[in-house]
């Protein structure tokens, strides 16, 4: 069964002035609820300063539109001292693969690295959607994400099998170019998707309780999916997933 989607339109009726307009405004919910099997997440650690990195890039964007698989692509900023400044990377995308590092006993962080489910997986090259093993559906919280304007609600349900749980947001964008000019993919129009423009971590709760928090989009997001992934405490293991991608 795979994720279900709804949208609804509230008409918000009144006589105030929104950006100028005297008439009522429109604003748009649109849900998303998990379904009986999680997805596969798979998380690439990816540089445009990474002369390696390309084809893991492509790679990661035939996941595009597959059922069954988020992909998220964090983009690090350790290689932008080569000469190139990767536009996509943060610190805070950064300090997640570090954190990864740790938790799986690493003893450096490289690109391009693909982690499937909390897990280092260097056998994916060439591997299908179908090939990408999912989550457990047997310890997975049921999730539920809604939008209205530029704010996202995820809800959790209960789960027994766990004392607590964590998660992040990851609000992605699709179809990214860049003519890189400098470093070692000097001369390279670079294409990205899933790329993970805004990562926020959620801190743990107890995971007996129902949860729900909150995410204020940032300015000037108006079509991005938004993903929500249910993690062990440290952030580094996912239990389930869901993205929401409200219609333009």
């Amino acid at each position: 069964m795979h994720p279900t989607l709804r949208h609804t339109t509230r008409a918000l009726l009144g006589g105030c002035t929104l950006l100028g307009l005297t008439t009522a405004a429109l604003a748009q919910t649109c849900t998303v609820s998990s379904g009986a099997r999680p997805p596969a997440v798979v998380e690439l650690y990816t540089s445009e300063g990474c002369s390696s990195c390309p084809p893991a890039d492509r790679w990661l964007s035939t996941l595009r539109h597959q059922a069954g698989v988020l992909a998220l692509s964090f983009h690090v900023n350790y290689w932008n001292h080569l000469g190139w400044r990767d536009p996509f990377a943060t610190t805070e995308t950064t300090a997640r693969q570090y954190r990864l590092k740790e938790a799986l006993g690493g003893k450096y962080v490289y690109t391009p690295q693909v982690v499937l489910n909390g897990r280092d997986y260097r056998d994916w090259h060439g591997q299908s959607p179908q090939q990408l093993s999912p989550l457990p559906a047997t310890a997975a919280p049921g999730l539920r994400l809604s939008r209205q304007g530029n704010v996202v609600t995820a809800q959790l349900e209960p789960s027994a099998a766990y004392p607590r749980l964590a998660g992040y947001w990851a609000v992605l964008q699709d179809g990214l170019v860049s003519r890189v000019t400098r470093g070692e993919n000097a001369g390279e129009n670079l294409r990205h998707d899933h790329v993970v423009s805004h990562y926020q971590p959620v801190e743990a709760w107890p995971a007996h309780q129902p949860h729900a928090t909150l995410l204020t989009l940032p300015g000037g997001i108006t079509t991005a999916r938004v993903a929500f992934v249910v993690t062990n405490p440290d952030l580094t293991r996912p239990i389930q997933a869901l993205v929401l991608q409200c219609p333009s």
